[in-house]
């Protein structure tokens, strides 16, 4: 890999990272405005709209259940020539208020995702999430045979 290569691979990473800890881990609001570029598409909406509005409204909500809500990178890949950031992640939080249509239970959450960036120009300009939503309202809803599967 050349210089060049490496300082790309850096960057990217150094955005991810940034993402992770900033909105992921600290649920800043601020960052979420910082990082992602105007005209960001979130491809996994998750019922909600796929502007950054709506994404920025979707970690306020997030927070707002979850106020202790961390999110720990496990694996990051990085594909430099196309902007791509993988990010594999664990998560966990105390569920003080409603989410996904289940009231506050006080119970902590544990679950897993895979998220990939779209990268341009040091923006975020696009996302596709996946995590198993049913596990988490299954833990919610202390089902504790389905939360076995995940």
């Amino acid at each position: 890999m050349n210089r060049v290569q490496e300082g790309r691979v850096s960057a990217l990473k150094t955005i991810a990272t940034r993402w992770m800890e900033d909105v992921w881990q600290r649920g800043d609001l601020d960052a979420v405005d910082e990082l992602h570029a105007p005209d960001f598409v979130d491809r996994s909406p998750a019922g909600r709209g796929s502007d950054l509005a709506s994404y920025r409204k979707g970690i306020a909500e997030l927070y707002a259940a979850f106020p202790n809500f961390r999110a720990i990178i496990e694996d990051l890949i990085v594909e430099s020539r196309t902007g791509k950031v993988v990010i594999r992640w664990r998560a966990t939080g105390t569920h003080r208020g409603s989410f996904l249509g289940v009231e506050a239970t006080g119970r902590v959450i544990r679950f897993r995702g895979i998220e990939i960036l779209q990268i341009e120009a040091g923006k975020i300009v696009e996302r596709w999430g996946e995590w198993d939503g049913l596990n988490l309202v299954d833990q919610l809803r202390g089902d504790q045979e389905n939360v076995a599967r995940g």
